[in-house]
This record gives C-alpha cells, structure tokens and sequence, in this order.
C-alpha cells in the first residue's frame, strides 16, 4: 500500500515505515503530525485518484527530528565593478517517519 501526499509544497510517495524530509514542520520530536491533502492511494493493486485530493484519506508522520540541509553558496558579483558580496544558506528539514496510511 502506498499513497501519494502533499507537504511543503512538494508530493511525497511514501508507503508505511518511510522516512523521509520534508519542509520544516511546526512540531516537537516524538510528536503525531496529520496528512490530510492526499492525492493517489493503492491498496492491493485498486488505485484511488482524487480531485484533487481524496476525502476521508490521511496520512499520519511521526516527527523524528528537525535538521538542516547542506550549505549552499550564494555570490553575486559584477566584473570590473569591485561588488562582491557572499552569503550562505542552509535549508530547515523535518525528518519524518511515516506511521499509517488510512484510506
């Protein structure tokens, strides 16, 4: 059984037992953190599309803890003009577990 989600403004494939990261959530580690747009679930090879998302159909994440993505360099320069100007940025993730699926 798998079921497609949306958080953060991206769509997640998961199945049960998943961990994956997502846009940092407001919650605390440990806690239960409900999906309700879901799109798609599969159960038994019977596909569920909703229009756009399914009712009744959620997605529990359990939140396992809250990181921080890789460094990313910005730096913008314009030639002969002596502007330089260097900035870093790291990205907060939720990292997630996914509990249930219900449909």
């Amino acid at each position: 059984m798998y079921a497609v989600i949306v958080t953060g403004g991206k769509q997640f494939r998961v199945q049960e037992g998943d961990v994956i990261c997502v846009e940092k959530l407001a919650a605390n580690v440990g806690d239960i953190v409900p999906i309700d747009q879901v799109l798609l679930v599969e159960k038994d090879g019977a596909v569920k599309v909703g229009t756009p998302v399914l009712e009744g159909a959620q997605a529990e994440l359990k939140v396992l803890e809250q990181v921080k993505g890789d460094k990313i360099i910005v730096f913008k320069y314009k030639a002969k003009k002596n502007y330089r100007r260097k900035q870093g940025h790291r990205q907060p993730f939720t990292k997630v577990q996914v509990e249930s699926i219900k449909a």
